[in-house]
């Protein structure tokens, strides 16, 4: 039953669940694919109202023959991309300092995994001491699958058939975060990207793949790991954040902490669904009570 209101008072709103992003930053002063400054990142963070954010750089190359095709356009190598990312953990750390007044951040990095990337994660890891990372499979057959369609067929070719891509996928995310333990998974499903099919794949009746998934989703809880609710899917054409509906009820089902990530890549980004992300993950039945990375 509706009560009667007193006159002039209107309802209250429901409180917005805190602006955070788990999975944010990206700057084009240290990624080949994004724009912007750092700070001039950060800034937007601050003006939006954000309470915590993770800027999480890239991982650099630990080979030339790894290198991402704008590294490759810009000139750069494998160290090149390393002493960048040295400059970007010192500038986020500057950052970090002096903006504690008006945001929390955690200077963080995106680890990638594929062959024998172990070592040079390891090294990473030791000499930078972030305060997490996120663990992100971007290749698989070390072909970068999610940068264009092509390369996608391409990595088709390479495990020899989409089936197959998608359970090499999941195998690959599950040693590193069985080897690594992030504290965020990144874009859980992100091999779906260019498969307009995905929703026939990422199903309990394809049970080939769905085993690795539910794998992978028990290591999450069991770790008590954050699974990146990554909204970029939204402003990139996808019809739905990364996870897609399915996993994500699994992951409601077995208690795993979802948190928005807005993955920008400069500026113009920041923030772009973050709210749209946390009503989604609010009428899922998640808590809003974001878990912070630790």
């Amino acid at each position: 039953m509706v009560q009667n209101q007193e006159p002039g008072r209107t309802a209250p709103e429901p409180s917005r669940p805190d602006r955070v992003s788990v999975h944010g930053g990206h700057s084009g002063q240290f990624c080949s694919h994004a724009v912007d400054p750092l700070d001039r990142v950060v800034a937007a963070y601050v003006e939006q109202g954000f309470r915590w954010v993770g800027i999480t750089e890239h991982m650099p190359s630990a080979r030339d023959s790894m290198l991402n095709p704008e590294e490759r356009a810009e000139g750069l190598s494998a160290l090149g991309t390393q002493e960048r990312f040295g400059a970007y953990i010192e500038a986020c750390r500057k950052l970090q300092t002096d903006r504690r007044d008006h945001i929390e951040l955690f200077v963080a990095f995106e680890a990638e995994a594929y062959s024998d990337y172990e070592p040079f994660l390891e090294s990473l890891l030791a000499k930078h001491q972030p305060d997490y990372i996120v663990g992100s499979v971007h290749h698989v057959g070390d072909v970068p699958f999610d940068v264009s369609r092509e390369c996608y067929a391409d990595a088709i070719a390479v495990a020899g058939d989409i089936e197959t891509l998608y359970c090499d996928y999941f195998d690959l995310q599950y040693r590193l975060i069985r080897d690594f333990e992030p504290a965020v998974v990144g874009h859980f499903d992100l091999i779906r990207i260019f498969d307009p099919e995905y929703s026939q794949r990422l199903t309990p009746e394809s049970v080939r793949i769905w085993d690795r998934v539910e794998r992978n989703l028990h290591a999450v809880r069991d770790l008590g790991l954050i699974l990146d609710f990554n909204v970029r899917a939204l402003s990139k054409g996808q019809p739905e954040p990364y996870v897609t509906a399915p996993i994500l009820q699994r992951a409601c089902e077995m208690g795993i902490a979802l948190v928005p990530g807005d993955d920008s890549h400069g500026v113009v980004s920041v923030g772009a669904n973050v709210d749209r992300g946390g009503q989604m993950l609010a009428e899922s039945g998640f808590s809003t009570q974001w878990q912070r990375p630790a």
